[in-house]
């Protein structure tokens, strides 16, 4: 895949301190390292997985980690969610999750979404993000958020454990989703939860340090992600199996959204530009003469755009396809998205301002 990110500004004395190692690496290097630091990524779950996901995320160097979790911690939590300490019992997990990357690294941004994921909430909650980690641990959750993001055009990473065994995998739109993996729920009551069979502390540890390795791989563009593959880890045996998964045919797929390549765009140029990604992304570069609207002011009024033509974009394409699907739900027809976003502008040969 493409990375997921375009690179941040030039790294400072600092930060090539904290991530030396990293720089050794040469499918991450400055410049992947500069990717993870421009990145945005939100955790589902501050529990068993999102513990440790979320403190590797932020060693890692992912500059903006939104956290979204309802719950508080508990007694019952310490023995496998790590981000939280005895101290903590009772406090509102993303509040504690907060802080314990504050201590890790406090130059690392974090978003705290206190609210449960519901259909009305998850758009909002996940707009912005360039890659979300799913640790939920209920089957309503997982099936919601393969939804959204589906309809977003946002690839996320997806992790389940009970008792001595897990499972990862890496979802996309344009590919398999949780719904061909499993395309309908369970029955109520016949799956039991963590709360009900257990689960080893080591294995939430194991599958979370896939997904983040599988997150730094979407981020940056190394290696081969988890695309179409499931790995299932079984502790007891200590075994890794990998089973292929492809998209179900009789699956529906996103709908088709009018589209301009960058190529086209720079030989016709005239329609408005909006650019619906973040300040700090702007900031980094943004395409001239281009008006700034952010996704979620788009969202809350798809009727405000300039009159068109318009072409939206993002970083990437996957928020704009969201932007436009909110516009063309009002009515109009002369609105489109770039295809691949600024990072298909600048591969393009595209002026930077």
């Amino acid at each position: 895949m493409r990375p997921l990110v375009e690179p941040g500004p030039e790294l400072t004395d600092a930060q090539r301190e904290r991530y030396s190692r990293h720089l050794l690496l040469p499918e991450v290097g400055e410049t992947g390292q500069r990717r993870l630091l421009a990145s945005r990524v939100l955790v589902v779950g501050a529990g068993g997985l999102g513990s440790p996901a979320l403190l590797y995320l932020a060693a890692a160097g992912v500059g903006t980690i939104g956290v979204v979790d309802d719950d508080v911690v508990e007694t019952s939590n310490l023995q496998r969610q790590v981000l939280h300490g005895s101290t903590d019992v009772g406090r509102a997990k993303v509040d504690s999750a907060a802080d314990a990357v504050a201590r890790l690294d406090p130059a690392i941004t974090v978003v705290r979404h206190h609210e449960r994921l519901t259909r009305d909430s998850a758009p909002r909650v996940v707009a912005g993000y360039d890659l979300v980690l799913d640790g939920s641990d209920t089957f309503e959750t997982r099936y919601l958020v393969n939804d959204v993001l589906v309809a977003a055009g946002t690839p996320w990473v997806w992790g389940a454990v009970l008792r001595f065994d897990g499972h990862v995998s890496v979802f996309d739109p344009a590919g398999p989703t949780y719904r061909d993996l499993f395309p309908t729920a369970p029955p109520p009551g016949s799956v039991p939860s963590c709360g009900e069979a257990g689960v080893l502390g080591g294995v939430c540890a194991a599958v979370a340090s896939v997904m983040v390795t599988e997150a730094v791989k979407l981020i940056t563009g190394a290696g081969r992600p988890l695309l179409g593959r499931v790995l299932v880890h079984d502790a007891l045996a200590m075994t890794w199996r990998e089973l292929p998964l492809r998209p179900d045919p009789r699956r529906t797929g996103p709908e088709d959204l009018p589209t301009v390549t960058a190529a086209e765009l720079l030989a016709a140029p005239g329609p408005v530009v909006v650019d619906v990604r973040e300040p700090d992304e702007r900031a980094a570069g943004a395409v001239p003469g281009s008006v700034h609207v952010p996704l979620a002011q788009v969202l809350a009024d798809p009727s405000g755009l300039p009159p068109g033509p318009v072409v939206l974009h993002c970083a990437r394409g996957s928020r704009s396809a969201q932007a436009l699907r909110a516009v063309l739900s009002t009515g109009r027809t002369d609105v489109v998205h770039l295809e691949g976003g600024f990072a298909a502008w600048r591969a393009a040969g595209g002026p930077v301002g």
